[in-house]
Order: structure tokens, then sequence, then C-alpha cells
């Protein structure tokens, strides 16, 4: 064989040695696994403005090899296209795999809350389960140009978040969250909704305070009606509420401290001077004391017809109520239920 051939024959190995290596190297990084997580998928949270290096270090965990990662993420375009959002990664996925999720199959998360006392509670509840903090939440829940063209203000704004699951994306912002929760909100009060209030001589925001209250005065689904009933009495009479829950409310706005467990409300707590104190204020307070559950806000659109006036919690029947339509019936039933509190040495 000749030098020259022998040159060429070189050549050509060389050559094909070259073109292994590029084939094993494009397959390598663009379609061989490279995921290292035992269980069947990984789910990831990437948080918006994240760059290629926060969410390589954010991946490295679940990566055989975050360089090829890299290669592949700048090779395809994707190094300057992160999208926030909440992603689902398949085991044995390849990079060129990775970055088609990354790129295009944002998950839905189910948000869900219920029972919240303040609007601080609620972005707490919240910054848990989408991306916003707290502090976002708070700070689109008090805008003066959100609330400006609705019925809200920053007594009742509350009642416009209705207790429910929701499907959202994960970074969905504070701002879209509210803008939804309105239209959910505006959903709800359907016309059937809105002519029982009207009928009730209420606006759906009054529907909301009251139906807080009656969810805090009892616990029991099937005799929320009864109690809305009561309020709903008393109201038309022109008689004050004087509920409970609404003192209990007022002293923790007072010193507030909303985790303070009160149980007895005492006749000194009566006197509390707050626009919520139902003892010493007419009508329905001008916020809800806690967001109602929708059976309770269903309760006071259908109440119970009846002519009571009066209830205590009933010790022969705990959880439930002794209802009467005269004040003297009413101290009876009170004067027991006074009784079993000193007897169970409930003192606050």
């Amino acid at each position: 064989m000749t030098y020259r051939r022998k040159i060429l024959v070189l050549i050509v190995l060389l050559g094909s040695l070259l073109g292994v290596y590029f084939v094993y190297t494009f397959y390598a990084v663009f379609f061989q696994d490279n995921t290292r997580f035992a269980q069947k998928s990984q789910v990831v949270y990437i948080r918006t403005g994240t760059d290629l290096s926060t969410l390589v270090t954010q991946l490295a965990p679940y990566l055989k090899s975050p360089d090829n990662f890299v290669l592949a993420a700048q090779k395809k375009g994707y190094a300057t296209r992160i999208r926030s959002g909440k992603y689902v990664l398949s085991q044995g996925s390849s990079n060129n795999d990775l970055i088609n999720t990354l790129r295009a199959q944002s998950q839905t998360v189910l948000v869900r809350f219920n029972n919240q006392e303040r609007l601080e509670d609620l972005a707490g509840r919240l910054a848990g389960q989408l991306e916003p903090d707290s502090l976002d939440y708070l700070s689109t829940f008090r805008s003066t140009d959100f609330l400006k063209d609705k019925p809200f203000n920053a007594e009742n704004a509350l009642a416009m978040y209705l207790p429910n699951t929701y499907e959202f994306y994960w970074d969905t912002s504070a701002a879209a969250f509210c803008t939804r929760m309105w239209s959910e909100y505006q959903r709800f009060w359907n016309d059937t909704r809105l002519e029982k209030a009207q009928a009730l001589g209420l606006t759906p925001e009054q529907v909301i305070a009251l139906a807080a209250i009656v969810q805090k005065e009892s616990v029991q689904k099937e005799e929320r009606p009864k109690v809305a009933g009561v309020y709903l009495n008393r109201l038309k009479r022109g008689m004050k509420l004087q509920a409970d829950p609404t003192v209990i409310y007022a002293l923790k706005q007072n010193t507030q401290n909303f985790d303070t467990l009160i149980k007895r409300v005492l006749y000194k707590d009566l006197t509390i001077r707050s626009p919520y104190n139902t003892y010493r204020n007419k009508g329905i307070p001008p916020g809800p004391i806690t967001m109602p559950d929708l059976d309770a806000i269903t309760a006071v659109l259908n109440p119970e017809e009846h002519r009571f006036l009066y209830f205590v919690a009933d010790p022969s029947r705990p959880g439930y109520h002794a209802f009467a339509s005269s004040l003297t019936a009413h101290n009876r039933n009170k004067q027991k239920y006074v009784q079993w509190v000193n007897a169970q040495k409930i003192y606050r």
C-alpha cells in the first residue's frame, strides 16, 4: 500500500470515528435517558423570572447530566425562554422530552380555602398553594384600583372570596387570581339568588356577612336555616342581632390576636366599642366575621320560617340550640345553659 493510500485510509478512519463520536454525543445530549429519580414522575415548580443557571441548580438532583441538559437547552432555544409553572417530569425522559415538557406542559393545581376569618388568613392560605406570597395577595385584596368598581371595601372585601375548590395554574398572579374570584362571585350571584336577597331586603354582601354569623353560631348544617330565621326575624323587628360571635370577633380585632380561643362571652365584653359588636349596634356588621360556607349562605337565602327571636346552646343536645319566641322562655333556656357552663368550669 502506497504512502498516499495509507493517508487516505487513516483520514477515512478518523472521519468515521469522529462521525460516530458526534452521533453518539448528539444522541446522548438529546435522546438518552437523563433522569435519576426512582419514582415514575417528579413534580417541579419553576418560579417566575428563573434563568437557566437557577433552573439547572434546581433540576440537578433529578438529572444524570446537568451539563447535557444545558447543551440541549441552548441548542433548542429554551435557555432564554424558560416558563414558570408546575411541571411533571417523567422517569426515563431524554433532554429533548424534558425540554418539551418544560416548554409547553404547565400543569394546573387545585386551590382550596374556607373558613378564613381575615384577608390576612386567606393570603397565607393561598401563598401555600400558588406562587405569589402573602404580601402580594394582601396588596391586591386591598387595592383601591381593584375594589373601586365593585361593591366592596376594606371591611367587607373578604365576602368576595367564596370557599370552594378551584383550578389554577401555579404561577397565576395575585391580580389574576382576584379577577377570577370576582368572576366566580358574579356567577354565584345569579338572578335566583339576587331575587332571594332582595326579598329579604339585603344586598349580597349583607347576606354573606349574616351567613358568617350563622356559621359561627351553629356547626350543625341542618340547624342553620333556623338560626338564620331568628336573625332575620330580629332584623324585621328592628331588634339588635346580639350575636356572641360578633363580640368575640370584636375582642380579637381589638387585641389583634386572632389566635385567641374564647369559649365564653362575659357581660363586660358586651360593652366593647366596635362596629362588629351587635350588642351595641343595630343591623348587620360592616363585613363578614369569617368566610362562610356556601351552605351557610344558602341558609340565609332560604331561612326557616318561624316566630323564634332567641336561642342559646342546649346542654342536653351538644352542638344544637334551644329556641324561644319570648324573652321569658329564653331566660329559662339561658339559665340551664349558664348552670351547665359553670359546672364545666368554663370561665373564658
